[in-house]
């Protein structure tokens, strides 16, 4: 029993203790809250502090920069109000000045104005004196013409028509006499003036000339050649004066082959076409065709790439692409058998220097001269002259008025209308009156073979026509499609008939009709 009391007693003890410790435990806990508490509020209210003088001090700076600022500026605007005063004054200085300028003027004025009054007096009574002498000399002259009257027993007036035209003769004997010495003098002048203008521009632009041929001549290595150019029964070379338009010479001639046609540009792609044939060593008709297409094209880059070089050489800009196109065109041409391009520049150099000594315009006589021919180049074939072709090619290319009246007058076709006009004209006639500069024999010739060409065109079912043998054949190729065998022998016949009613021509022409049928397959 005393045992049972005390573990009671002791489970009382031990729970005492406990619940002991736990309120001490918990007293001491709220009292570390609450210093902490404290201590937090005091951290925090010392933090707000800090900003408080930390903003307070940023306040402080803010203002002080702004009050620095406004006296910075409140500076910059009395040193530019000071600025303007002492321009202000400054130019009421200057008003005064010119004020007390003007007073000054004007006080000179009205002393010259009081001069004038006084000299105006003065001459008032001097033409009153002079009015009276007047009138006493008219008393005395009517006196002293009764007297001679009298004497003379002739009116005064009759005397003075008698001495009028007495004196109107002997002036107009005098006048005569005095223009036509200043006319003489004057076309004198002129002439001579005209002559030294022209003499030192054709000193200054001399160059040599050379009349232009109809054939080329194409050097080979060794006359094996020559047997490949002809081919097997002839094909290579029919394959090669077909696709290139001119007649091919082998004849004994050592090293040497004949190319023979009119057109320049022909003569170029064929000699071309040959070279690289001969290099090549294939000479087969297609690959003939293939070279020949390909010089072809060649020859066209090379017409563009000439064009811009020479306006580039000349100076001259802005010119349409079409006209550059043509103006290169022109080194294939010749005119009368002098070179096109050649000539036309010297032209341009010409009426450059000639519009220079004349005080003219140098780029439009320099434009005008370059382009006076390019209607000779046109590719199409019109019943006009060739200057009104290349007025109306410059009028389509918006070309200056000037240049274009420059190039349909330089051959008299149209009136002139500019002084540019007639130095393109003179210049043109330089260019072609040097010696050895021109041969009119070979314009009418390819003259005549280009209407034989046409002639031949003019036929339905034609697709190339060429001129060859100095003109004494044309050969002409047909469409297989379009014309038979038949039709092709009947073409034959009324080409040479037609030739024969429209043209005029020496000794007899061959017209021979090529009708060709080819069949192309490509094996995949």
């Amino acid at each position: 029993m005393e045992s049972m009391e005390i573990v009671v007693i002791g489970l009382v003890a031990l729970v005492g203790t406990i619940i002991f410790s736990l309120l001490i435990g918990s007293f001491l806990y709220k009292r570390r809250l609450k210093r902490n508490k404290i201590e937090a509020e005091e951290k925090s209210k010392l933090i707000i502090k800090e900003a408080e003088l930390q903003a307070e001090n940023i306040k402080k700076d803010r203002i002080i920069e702004a009050k620095e600022k406004l006296l910075k500026m409140k500076q910059e605007f009395e040193e530019e109000a000071n600025r303007k005063k002492n321009q202000i004054i400054a130019n009421e200085q200057k008003v005064k000045q010119r004020e007390a300028q003007l007073n000054k003027e004007l006080e000179q004025v009205k002393h010259k104005e009081n001069d004038l009054n006084d000299e105006r007096q003065s001459l008032a009574q001097q033409h009153e004196l002079v009015k009276k002498r007047k009138e006493e000399l008219d008393r005395f002259n009517a006196q002293k013409v009764a007297v001679l009257e009298n004497i003379s027993k002739i009116s005064a007036e009759q005397a003075r028509d008698q001495l009028v035209e007495s004196m109107k003769e002997e002036a107009q004997t005098k006048a005569s006499s005095y223009i036509k010495d200043i006319m003489e003098q004057a076309k004198l002048s002129a002439t001579k003036e005209a002559k030294k203008i022209i003499v030192e521009t054709i000193q200054r632009t001399a160059s040599e000339q050379a009349v232009e041929n109809c054939v080329s001549i194409f050097n080979i290595e060794s006359d094996d050649i020559k047997g490949k150019i002809i081919g097997r029964e002839g094909r290579n070379i029919r394959t090669l004066e077909a696709a290139t338009g001119v007649e091919f010479i082998v004849d004994d001639t050592p090293e040497a082959i004949i190319i023979s046609g009119f057109d320049p540009v022909r003569r170029e792609v064929a000699r071309l076409s040959l070279h690289r044939l001969v290099q090549d060593g294939r000479i087969h008709p297609a690959r003939i065709e293939e070279i020949v297409a390909k010089t072809a094209k060649n020859i066209d880059d090379e017409i563009v790439e000439t064009g811009e070089r020479t306006v580039i050489d000349l100076g001259i800009h802005g010119l349409h692409p079409d006209l550059v196109r043509m103006v290169g065109r022109m080194r294939f041409r010749s005119s009368y058998g002098q070179n096109l391009l050649q000539h036309s520049r010297e032209v341009a150099n010409l009426c450059a220097i000639m519009a220079a000594e004349l005080g003219l315009n140098v780029k439009q006589a320099k434009r005008a001269g370059l382009l006076h021919d390019i209607g000779k180049v046109w590719p199409e074939e019109l019943e006009k002259p060739h200057a009104i072709v290349g007025m109306e090619l410059a009028v389509k290319y918006k070309e200056h008025p000037v240049i274009c009246n420059a190039i349909g007058a330089h051959h008299d076709e149209i009136e002139m209308t500019s002084i540019i006009s007639p130095i393109v004209q003179a210049c043109d006639a330089i260019s072609g009156a040097r010696p050895g500069a021109r041969r009119e024999v070979m314009e009418q010739y390819m003259k005549r073979l280009k209407e034989l060409e046409h002639v031949g065109l003019s036929f339905e079912g034609v697709e190339k026509c060429y001129a060859i043998q100095a003109g004494r054949e044309l050969r002409v190729i047909v469409d297989a499609e379009k014309a038979t065998d038949e039709r092709a022998s009947q073409l034959s016949f009324d080409i040479s008939q037609k030739i024969e009613r429209d043209m005029q021509y020496p000794g007899q022409i061959k017209v021979t009709v090529i009708r060709e049928m080819r069949s192309v397959a490509y094996a995949k």
